[in-house]
């Protein structure tokens, strides 16, 4: 069974032809085709989500983890978008999500016509591609070729397209097959990259004693670990990366924030770099980027497959590759240069986590003990999903286990999405997988729980210090008369919200609950869990400031 439009035939034949295999659906009627379709379609899997700002953010975190496009599909009016978030999240992630929505014919737009309105580029600040179809056309070949580019350009260019369908009614009709198109190819989805001359970035590589690469959020790639570790044999080269990076070597700097916090301006002058070399996504760490800013380097390197980034304000070049193929090519090219810059910031870092470990031993119950705890327990191999805000920037003050791989909705950093992100990728990965939020995070997405595909083995550690805990530690809300509007305090918790989407729910308020209750956590279980974990926002606040001063000492 399949749908009679042929509009609708040729957009499911022509996503599942370019290799689309899952298809996340929200209901509707005006989609009532692509439904049909899709779901009829014996190699796609059609997975059906309610909300769709928790869809598309549920299919983008499948997408992180296949690696390739994942299509989600609504029906006409506001249910589109709903879908914003999560596509601005995929445009600065680089994550491919293939946006399919339904929309009433041309002639019923702006007329009063129920659940209408302008469809057409509604995303065009945040999508790499808008095709926008129509239901009557003199050539089927003028939609063909709109479907073919957008899906072509998702799956080169790595982000977010948008494929709006009219349709007409009636929308329920079906035939027996499916017609197959043939595609258009469109050679304008190529990504172009211009000759690198790396005799160039050698030269100034070979002539320069302090070399710093940062890296950002990244998929795990052991190709790029390898090179990493043959680069850091360079005493001239020091590396920095975040917790998202997915990269470990015991000859980098993996706490940013704690070895620069207590510097003082001699010392940054002594930290900063004749060459940065930096790729991957977004960096957590604002204090990285003020450091870089004051104290620019002289060649500022990004490297990327796709796009560029000048985060630092002094970006000298653009390196259009993969990091790996242009770190291999530039080491046949390197000689070493006589420094003490690894060294000197190694032995720094070294001193920071002696500190570090110090003042864990002697504080009390707080959101920086809880993360100690945790991560300490979380089984090796699995996949560890982080929310926003406080959370994130946690998780980068601690040595996480080399087995487990990191991720992170940095791309837009909204606490909007996060939980339904981590149950998309629990999906799509056979790993245990870890979600460790915030509060405010986890009742804003608490929609994600309603989701049929949640694994057993899913598991949510929610920080609830009644509010959102990052505001007492940022300048600026706590010298107004408005900190409630900023924190948003409340008393709520997850015991009602375990008890009706069927979770497993374990409450604990100090660190010996806490200790006892991750022995059984990640046990196997008939339901996935909650561990709901309570702190006081005070204790936190005078916490993490001693902990910062601490390292000053």
């Amino acid at each position: 069974m399949y749908p009679k439009k042929g509009i609708a035939q040729r957009v499911v034949s022509a996503v599942y032809q370019y290799g689309i295999d899952t298809v996340v659906i929200s209901p509707g009627s005006r989609n009532a085709p692509l439904t049909i379709g899709f779901v009829n379609h014996a190699e796609i899997k059609a997975l059906r989500v309610v909300d769709e700002r928790c869809a598309a953010f549920f299919a983008l975190g499948i997408a992180q983890q296949i690696q390739k496009p994942v299509a989600i599909v609504c029906t006409s009016g506001s249910a589109l978008l709903n879908y914003y978030p999560a596509i601005a999240e995929a445009f600065y992630s680089n994550i491919p999500l293939v946006v399919i929505s339904a929309d009433r014919p041309a002639h019923l737009i702006d007329i009063g016509d129920g659940q209408t309105i302008r469809q057409e580029n509604v995303f065009a600040n945040h999508i790499l591609f808008s095709a926008n179809l129509q239901e009557r056309v003199t050539s089927e070949s003028e939609n063909l070729e709109l479907v073919s580019e957008a899906l072509q350009i998702a799956l080169f260019k790595k982000g977010p397209v948008h494929i709006n369908v009219p349709f007409d009614e009636p929308l329920y009709e079906t035939v027996k097959e499916l017609k197959k198109v043939k595609l258009i190819n469109v050679s304008s989805s190529a990504v172009e990259r211009s000759p690198i001359d790396y005799r160039e970035f050698a030269k100034i590589w070979n002539t320069s004693s302090k070399k710093l690469i940062v890296v950002g959020s990244h998929f795990p790639d052991a190709d790029l670990q390898a090179v990493l570790n043959d680069l850091v044999n360079d005493a001239s080269v020091l590396l920095l990366t975040e917790t998202s990076s997915n990269l470990h070597s015991k000859k980098c700097i993996n706490a940013i924030d704690q070895l620069i916090f207590s510097l003082d301006d001699a010392q940054l002058k002594e930290f900063q770099p004749d060459i940065l070399i930096t790729f991957g996504g977004m960096v957590v760490s604002k204090k990285i980027k003020q450091v870089l800013r004051k104290y620019p380097p002289k060649h500022h390197w990004h490297v990327d497959a796709l796009k560029t980034m000048d985060t630092y304000h002094c970006l000298t070049e653009f390196a259009q590759q993969k990091p790996t193929d242009f770190l291999l090519q530039l080491q046949t090219e390197a000689k070493e240069v006589y420094s003490d810059y690894q060294q000197k910031w190694l032995s720094e870092k070294e001193k920071r986590a002696q500190k570090h470990e110090r003042y864990l031993q002697e504080i009390a119950h707080s959101d920086l003990k809880v993360f100690e705890q945790v991560l300490e327990c979380i089984p090796k191999g699995s996949q560890l999903q982080l929310s926003n805000s406080s959370v994130v920037r946690y998780a980068q003050l601690f040595d996480v286990d080399q087995s487990l791989r990191v991720f992170c909705n940095r791309g837009t950093s909204g606490i909007d999405g996060s939980t339904s992100t981590a149950i998309g990728a629990a999906l799509a990965s056979e790993k245990q997988t870890v979600f460790i939020t915030g509060d405010l995070s986890f009742f804003y997405d608490s929609n994600a729980l309603w989701n049929a595909y949640i694994p057993k083995h899913f598991r949510i550690i929610i920080i609830n210090n009644s509010g959102g805990g990052i505001f007492r530690f940022i300048p600026g809300p706590k010298s107004t008369n408005a900190l409630e509007y900023f924190e948003t305090p409340h008393q709520l918790t997850a015991a009602q919200l375990s008890e009706m989407y069927h979770f497993e729910y374990v409450p604990v308020s100090d660190g010996t609950q806490l200790q006892t209750a991750l022995t059984t956590f990640y046990w196997a279980s008939e339901q996935p869990k909650i561990l709901e974990v309570f702190t006081d926002k005070e204790i936190n606040e005078k916490v993490l400031k001693e902990y910062f001063n601490f390292l000053k000492e």
